[in-house]
């Protein structure tokens, strides 16, 4: 293939497989997150959410069900939950820290928790740590107490309401590493508007190669897929 259009300001860009290797395995599953690194992703997705002890733990919803009733995952301690359902620190435990981690941060009382356990983990976890969330402003307040960590606004082109300048130009001031958008919103003017801010362009829901070539040719510099093999396929060929 050929070289991408525009160039990243990451490369090669991040490959992220979206609560890992879903598209082979249960997500958000150490199970999932094995299988990912072992199809060559450089970086994992997951959620997080803080037990009723004070656990950060990986799922998407926030939600289990204990004896037959549904509860949130804050008001459940961390030996009721389902086996399934990994720590941040199992995480670490079983794959160690050499992999990019992109976390999104459901719960705002997560914040704390994750970080300590990316902390005590070693290894450059910090430094590989991308916390996410849709709230630009709370994000920027993230700033103020954490700056070991990368910080990225998840969000919508749409709801950007003073425009996409403004908010590069606001997430770069108030220290942001990156912005994160579904793959339809992004086009190359649009990578090229927030790179000369220094904020990097993510892009989600990559699921498959065109639109990751796609992506890719706008100069992104992080790409989240379900499709971990179809992904690092695409990632490999243009950035050999």
């Amino acid at each position: 293939m050929t070289p991408p259009r525009l160039p990243a300001l990451r490369q090669p860009p991040i490959g992220f497989a979206h609560r890992g290797a879903r598209a082979h395995a249960p997500e958000n599953t150490l199970e999932a997150f094995r299988l990912a690194l072992r199809l060559g992703a450089t970086g994992l997705e997951t959620d997080v959410w803080v037990s009723a002890d004070g656990i950060a733990v990986l799922d998407h919803d926030g939600f289990v069900r204990v004896r037959h009733r549904r509860r949130p995952i804050a008001e459940v301690d961390r030996a009721s939950l389902p086996s399934h359902m990994p720590s941040l620190a199992d995480l670490y435990a079983e794959c160690g820290t050499g992999f990019e981690l992109s976390i999104d941060v459901k719960d705002p009382a997560a914040l704390a928790p994750t970080v300590a356990v990316a902390r005590a983990a070693g290894g450059g976890a910090p430094e590989r740590l991308w916390l996410c969330h849709h709230d630009w402003r709370l994000v920027a307040e993230w700033r103020r107490s954490l700056p070991d960590v990368r910080l990225v606004d998840s969000t919508r082109l749409r709801t950007m309401r003073e425009g996409p300048e403004r908010r590069a130009a606001a997430l770069a001031d108030a220290g942001i590493d990156a912005v994160n958008l579904h793959h339809s919103d992004w086009t190359g003017g649009l990578t090229t508007l927030f790179h000369r801010f220094e904020v990097l362009a993510f892009g989600w829901d990559a699921q498959h190669e065109r639109i990751i070539d796609g992506l890719l040719d706008a100069g992104i510099d992080a790409v989240y897929s379900d499709h971990t093999d179809r992904m690092m396929e695409v990632l490999r060929s243009r950035y050999p």
